[in-house]
């Protein structure tokens, strides 16, 4: 048996923080992946806005943790674990002006703050998506190793305080209406980055978060995958989607074999807290039909329990 967690996100927009925990213990959830990247959201750091003053150098650390207050206190007032946490992403941006540089600097201490957030809420995993650029600034798979080497060790001292693991995830890059491996998109490739990250930080700082819509999105099975990371997953991100657009979907929404996912799942052993990446599944509909749609992805977490159970039972 395995517990199962959803995200804050999705949920956080029509009902607030405190409503989005109400909701998750609601509807059968032990656990939540709480969405402190709302904190700095994509499109602003793509925009290079102004990161919030207590999130850059030098701001006072114990006044910091206010921002993060909230989802501390939703999981606390409806018995939710944060077993997970989104970092801020992208990690870092092309380096199109003098001033990137600068900016990007300004993202690492952003993300070394989260860290100390993500502690403070209580959520022991941290995914931290990996430093990559999109298609047209691609480099070479040395150039991008050397990348992730630098960003990631930079903050493996401040989890390590902190009692956290930086979970990498498998991604991918968009070339026209095409879907392609980024970092870690394959086994070997989130196999050496983990181990390489542990080896050169000294000690198991580094876990996985395997995406379940990432892998099918750059064609990858999903069994495969978790059988050969084995317990170098830390967590999940499960969510389903066409094939063509990352549109985290709840399970059997989409096109991904979800009888190879359980199947993953008895033969990794799995029994930490399985999380759903679904927010789309439920900013698509009507705010009064959300915790029905929250209650058919629990159902779904369920019925992979079972799955994964009567999978182990034949392997015996």
């Amino acid at each position: 048996m395995f517990k199962l967690a959803v995200q804050t996100g999705g949920l956080e927009e029509p009902y607030g923080i405190d409503g989005a925990y109400r909701l998750i213990a609601e509807t059968g959830f032990e656990g939540a992946d709480a969405n402190i990247d709302h904190l700095m959201t994509p499109s602003r750091l793509r925009a290079k806005e102004e990161i919030p003053p207590l999130l850059r150098k030098g701001a006072d650390e114990r006044e910091m943790l206010e921002l993060f207050r909230p989802w501390k206190e939703g999981a606390e007032k409806y018995g939710v674990e944060n077993y997970q946490a989104h970092a801020p992403f992208p990690s870092i941006l092309p380096p199109e002006g003098p001033a990137d540089g600068a900016y990007n600097e300004a993202i690492l201490e952003l993300l070394r703050r989260t860290i100390i957030g993500s502690a403070y809420v209580g959520a022991r995993n941290l995914v931290i998506h990996p430093f990559f650029f999109p298609y047209d600034y691609m480099g070479t798979w040395e150039e991008e190793w050397e990348m992730n080497k630098n960003g990631y060790l930079s903050l493996a001292q401040t989890a390590a305080e902190n009692g956290v693991t930086i979970c990498l995830e498998n991604m991918f890059r968009a070339y026209k209406n095409k879907r392609i491996g980024a970092t870690c998109s394959n086994a070997p490739d989130a196999i050496a980055y983990i181990d390489r990250l542990n080896d050169l930080a000294g000690q198991k700082v580094f876990g996985f978060c395997l995406d379940t819509g990432h892998a099918f999105l750059s064609s990858q099975d999903v069994r495969d995958f978790m059988v050969r990371l084995g317990d170098r997953i830390s967590c999940f991100h499960v969510h389903d989607n066409d094939g063509v657009g990352d549109l985290h979907l709840a399970p059997y929404s989409g096109g991904q074999d979800w009888d190879r996912f359980a199947d993953g799942l008895a033969r990794i052993n799995f029994r930490k807290t399985l999380s759903f990446e679904t927010f789309r599944a439920c900013s698509t509909t009507a705010p009064e039909l959300v915790p029905e749609v929250l209650k058919l992805i629990e159902q779904s977490g369920r019925l992979f329990d079972r799955k994964a159970e009567e999978y182990r039972r034949a392997y015996v």
